[in-house]
């Protein structure tokens, strides 16, 4: 059963602990508000701003699962706090781990940062759980897949439009690439895992996948040099950072370049071709 006044009330009292800067937003100088606003938590909630404050006044409909999901990584909730959430809400709690796709509050606090800088959380299977404004300019808006097309080692053999961002010669590293990693995840997570689902599929349906398979190779990680062919400002050469959550198997991938090369100035030139396509222009 829905607790409505402990679930109002937690909602409320969570809401008013959060800073703009704090989920990456900025504090106007007339603000007087304690906390975020209740339409600032919506945005953040992916959801109207009518239907969360039904949530803090104690009415409305049962939320849905997916949706007290969504309020719990809009409010940065840590996961006792996200499994509180969702027993208020008179649901039981979403496994934890690697299956997890709960953002944990630190990793979303330096993505928030990350205004001028393509950057994405991801899965260990690939799957884009979050990107910064620039990261999506970068590389398309990775979150809209659904199914086994979210992870990218996925889509690499069975959508061809996934191979157009990188260099053509590049291609034949980072088939091995995903493959072994897929081989990886799926020997650590068992045979119910999702990898192991995806590798059943890519068997079945992919000819150049089975012959990578059957290689067994192990081991071949991710170069620090990744080289993007961008529709729009053409080829870049960017290091990507990686640091990892070891708790929820979460990846953060930070996109740079180096100062004063070509690629930099192409990053700069991606950041106003991303504003302009976000604006409609």
């Amino acid at each position: 059963m829905i607790d409505r006044t402990e679930l109002a009330e937690f909602l409320r009292q969570r809401r008013e602990s959060l800073q703009p800067e704090d989920v990456g937003l900025p504090r106007g100088r007339r603000r007087r508000t304690s906390g975020l606003r209740r339409e600032e938590i919506a945005v953040l909630c992916h959801m109207s701003t009518d239907y969360y404050a039904r949530l803090e006044q104690q009415r409305g409909p049962h939320p849905s699962e997916q949706m007290i999901a969504s309020i719990a990584q809009g409010l940065h909730l840590s996961l006792d706090e996200r499994d509180h959430l969702f027993r208020l809400a008179g649901h039981s709690p979403p496994a934890r781990g690697a299956v997890s796709e709960h953002i944990s509050p630190g990793l979303l606090r330096i993505l928030d940062r990350l205004h001028d800088t393509p950057a994405e959380i991801v899965t260990e299977l690939g799957e884009t759980l979050r990107q910064t404004p620039l990261g999506t300019a970068l590389t398309g808006d990775t979150t809209r897949f659904t199914g086994p097309a979210r992870s990218i080692g996925y889509r690499w053999f069975t959508d061809p439009a996934e191979r157009e961002l990188y260099a053509p010669e590049d291609h034949p590293f980072l088939g091995r690439m995903f493959v072994s990693g897929l081989r990886e995840v799926a020997t650590r997570r068992g045979p119910d895992s999702r990898a192991a689902q995806y590798t059943t599929l890519l068997l079945a349906d992919c000819a150049e996948f089975r012959t990578l398979w059957n290689t067994r190779e192990i081991g071949v990680r991710p170069r620090e040099v990744k080289r993007f062919r961008h529709p729009e400002v053409g080829p870049m050469e960017l290091n990507c950072q990686t640091l990892l959550d070891p708790d929820q198997s979460h990846l953060l991938l930070v996109y740079t370049a180096t100062p004063g090369s070509e690629s930099y100035e192409k990053l700069q030139l991606l950041s106003v071709v991303g504003a302009a396509s976000g604006s409609g222009l």
